[in-house]
């Protein structure tokens, strides 16, 4: 079983109705159900190293004991000490294990230089063993509990059971987003910041709690860094327009990269041309990995700013941003990462990644469409003008001038997106109690599977081989189009994304124009994957017969 440290959230689905499926403070477990449960939980994620050395963690004689007396010996053990009795002893061991666990063993074994580092276990040789497992090779998803909040995807098209592979265009909704949006509707709904009345009071709560949300996520210092706009699009433009015309001057430079998705070519772009500036853009190899080596030579003096992706929605690439924010701060260039394909993927840490901006789309981490984030460093955003004017934006206007707001307000002209800003609240608590690392396992674990079934079929190719990528895959049917393809598998209740998916660039670059996409998320699963092969191997059949 997983533990999520850094957000400290709890597994989304409780055994029998209790929080974490475990009893309150000093409630026993009694009947042999709740002990059954239990012990095919842990042969389930028992991996088969351990369980040739250590016995179930609930063996077959105990059918009763205290959960909190329990927590407590296993949290000892976990910060390198003994436990305060031997209950652990009793039910942990296998016989060939001592019986108890006493402070003199753990001394010992820290004489010996037996325990291990940074308070893992109390250096017994089942701890060191433990230590040392790849979790990141298991998949500990429950994927038949998560698919059941999910309810759009219990639904037949064409006659099958709908799959839904189109998730790097946009991700489904759980009940917790659903229902949360519809009680806000039912309950709680106003303008916000300046009623004096108790709804109006109830929405700003909401919608500043969910700033705070977004924060923890991605690890910002504050709220204060986060700024709500409608997508990743209107993020990149918001950071292009304003920063480009108050910086970029005609003889400079923007650097992008291939395998950006239009919306961080775009922008840039128009901001270059009008300033008289030039936009370049750092190379890709035939796998579709970005030439680092290049950024160095593309930097000049006259170099502005840098925004690339972190992850590419075409092949999956997962781009080394941390180098390249590296290297841009070495010359003082400030920088922007486009994280609509990489935050619903792996986790976001913006003070580790030491970006100055990062910006993502609400509706690609199981959020309402129309709600985006942009992150900014604190004294990037008090550098910035406004983008647009209006309300809550203005500290003082009259007919002469106007006092700006403070960031984020700044930048949230008008009446916000307030409903979606609160779903993509509920939206971050559903992938915290997952646990993103749990999600990047189980579509690792996907995607490594999809990549091998359809590489076996003869007439059809997959699209660059990156390094490290996401559950992303780029497929070339030989002969025939591309909508042709998703045509025919949305007739099989497949949907996938079919065309060139605003990535011309990329795609151009591996000699491409269109591609079938099939992009997995947390509720799909391998059953799912087989049955796109079959569709596949069906349509290349047809193909090769006519």
């Amino acid at each position: 079983m997983y533990f999520n440290e850094l957000d400290n959230t709890q597994p989304s689905f409780p055994l029998n109705g209790r929080p974490n499926g475990f009893p309150s403070a000093g409630q026993g477990l009694n009947g042999n159900s709740d002990i059954a449960a239990l012990r095919a939980i842990a042969q389930k994620y028992c991996p088969e190293e351990v369980k040739s050395v250590v016995s179930p963690i609930v063996p077959s004689e105990i059918d009763e004991f205290n959960f909190s007396e329990i927590e407590k010996e296993f949290t000892s053990l976990l910060h390198g000490g003994a436990p305060s009795s031997n209950l652990l002893g009793n039910i942990y061991f296998d016989d060939d294990s001592p019986s108890s666990v006493s402070n003199s063993h753990s001394d010992d074994a820290n004489a010996n230089g037996i325990a291990a580092e940074n308070g893992f276990g109390i250096g017994i040789p089942e701890t060191e063993l433990v230590k040392n497992l790849k979790y990141e090779e298991v998949d500990t998803a429950n994927t038949d509990e998560i698919r059941k909040q999910f309810p759009i995807l219990n639904q037949k098209v064409n006659g099958h059971d709908l799959i839904w592979f189109d998730n790097g265009a946009t991700t489904q909704k759980p009940l917790r987003v659903i229902d949360g949006l519809s009680e806000f509707y039912k309950h709680d709904y106003s303008n916000i910041h300046r009623g004096a009345h108790t709804l109006a009071a109830r929405s700003t709560d909401q919608y500043e709690a969910a700033r705070e949300k977004v924060a923890r996520f991605i690890n910002a210092p504050s709220q204060e860094n986060i700024v709500f706009v409608r997508g990743t699009t209107e993020g990149i433009n918001l950071v292009a327009q304003t920063f480009g015309r108050k910086y970029v001057e005609a003889g400079d430079n923007v650097i992008v990269s291939t395998l950006d998705h239009h919306a961080n070519i775009v922008p840039w772009q128009q901001i270059c041309r009008e300033r008289n500036a030039e936009l370049r853009a750092i190379p890709i190899d035939k796998n579709g990995d970005l030439i680092l080596s290049e950024l160095e030579r593309l930097i000049t003096p006259r170099t502005k700013f840098i925004s690339v992706g972190h992850v590419n929605n075409t092949f999956g690439t997962i781009n080394d941003v941390e180098t390249i924010i590296k290297i841009a701060h070495s010359h003082n260039i400030p920088v922007l990462i486009d994280g609509a394909q990489s935050i619903a993927h792996t986790r976001v840490d913006v003070q580790r990644l030491d970006c100055d901006f990062f910006v993502f789309s609400g509706h690609k981490i199981y959020g309402p469409s129309g709600i985006g984030v942009v992150y900014g460093r604190k004294e990037m955003l008090e550098l910035l003008p406004p983008w647009q004017g209006g309300g809550n934006m203005i500290k003082d206007v009259t007919i002469e001038r106007t006092e700006f707001n403070d960031p984020p307000a700044r930048f949230e002209a008008g009446t916000p997106n307030i409903a979606d800003a609160i779903g993509l609240g509920y939206a971050l608590d559903f992938v915290s109690s997952v646990g993103i690392e749990n999600i990047e396992r189980h579509e690792h674990d996907l995607t490594e599977y999809a990549r091998q079934q359809i590489s076996r079929i003869s007439g059809i190719t997959i699209m660059g081989d990156p390094k490290k990528r996401v559950s992303v895959i780029s497929l070339d049917v030989h002969g025939i189009p591309a909508p042709v393809v998703g045509k025919m598998l949305d007739q099989e209740g497949i949907a996938v994304r079919a065309g060139h998916h605003c990535a011309q660039p990329a795609l151009r670059a591996l000699g491409y124009e269109m591609s079938v996409r099939p992009t997995f998320a947390v509720y799909n699963t391998r059953e799912e994957i087989d049955r796109l092969v079959s569709a596949l191997e069906k349509i290349v059949s047809s193909n090769v017969r006519s």
